[in-house]
């Protein structure tokens, strides 16, 4: 991805969603623009106009951290976006040249065996592996029936992201599926500035955009999120609606995979819909399931 570009991009977005009032300037009267204007950034983070003009364009290279915190805290940018910008700003300078050789391809990744005896440990909720492009690399049972859509498909190459902008189901099993896809494309632009080098995530990126405006639309919009802990709702084929606890988990043995379990409040009706799916799961060879009532 062309880093000139991105920084640009994404500079001017966060700049555009900050209002004069949020940063404790008067609003005046004549704004042809929205949000902060680059001479106000530029003063908020006590750098010269034509110094921050420069940083717009998209030339972060050799940018100081100090400058680059400044500019953080003039746009109120927040963890994630953060690291966003510091990502872009490594590969600005070249630091992962070596380490990130341009459009690599990426190996496939196989789970150690102890990393699936320790899924399959996990029995009272769906557990699985996944990496920055959101495909699904190692599962535990509960976790396979659980996205039983996402497998059933072959077009989705067990991946989330393909599976949610692509696949006719994703909006039944996400009853909130505006913030599902919001979510999904800020995972995958956070890494795209960690990883700006990988060529399954550049593929990737350009058939989505190339076949759901909806993600063009999404990708547009520069936004990144650290997805590490929360609550969704889902409507599952065969058990019905769940509301579900996920908690994500940063590998330290293979940085970039995050494992993630999903859990139910105790006693709640989900709970015993996770207990139904994995009776469900355990039956040898279930059939697909049938439509639940309301679809």
């Amino acid at each position: 991805m062309d880093n000139q570009a991105e920084v640009r991009e994404f500079l001017t977005s966060r700049r555009a969603k900050i209002t004069p009032e949020q940063a404790g300037l008067p609003a005046g009267s004549r704004r042809r623009v929205p949000g902060l204007r680059r001479s106000e950034v530029a003063a908020l983070a006590d750098v010269s106009v034509e110094y921050y003009a420069r940083l717009e364009r998209g030339n972060l290279a050799g940018v100081s951290p100090a400058v680059l915190e400044a500019v953080a805290r003039a746009l109120q940018l927040d963890d994630a976006e953060r690291a966003h910008l510091l990502n872009l700003a490594r590969t600005a300078d070249g630091s992962d040249a070596l380490t990130r050789p341009r459009r690599r391809a990426t190996r496939r990744w196989k789970p150690h065996p102890s990393l699936q005896w320790t899924l399959d440990a996990v029995t009272g909720g769906p557990a699985f592996v996944r990496n920055g492009r959101m495909d699904l690399l190692a599962v535990n049972r509960l976790a396979r029936a659980f996205y039983a859509d996402v497998y059933a498909d072959p077009h989705n190459q067990e991946n989330l992201a393909r599976f949610t902008f692509l696949s006719p189901d994703a909006r039944r099993f996400y009853p909130d599926w505006d913030q599902a896809a919001d979510i999904t494309v800020a995972i995958l632009r956070t890494e795209a500035g960690r990883n700006p080098h990988d060529k399954d995530l550049h593929d990737l990126v350009g058939e989505l955009s190339t076949r759901s405006d909806a993600f063009r639309t999404r990708w547009g919009a520069h936004d990144v999120r650290h997805h590490g802990t929360g609550t969704k709702r889902y409507h599952h084929a065969a058990v019905g609606d769940l509301t579900l606890a996920y908690e994500g988990l940063e590998m330290a043995a293979e940085p970039g995979l995050t494992l993630t379990v999903y859990t139910a409040e105790p006693s709640s009706p989900s709970e015993q819909g996770l207990r139904l799916l994995a009776s469900w799961a355990a039956t040898p060879q279930a059939p697909a399931p049938a439509p639940h009532a309301g679809d």
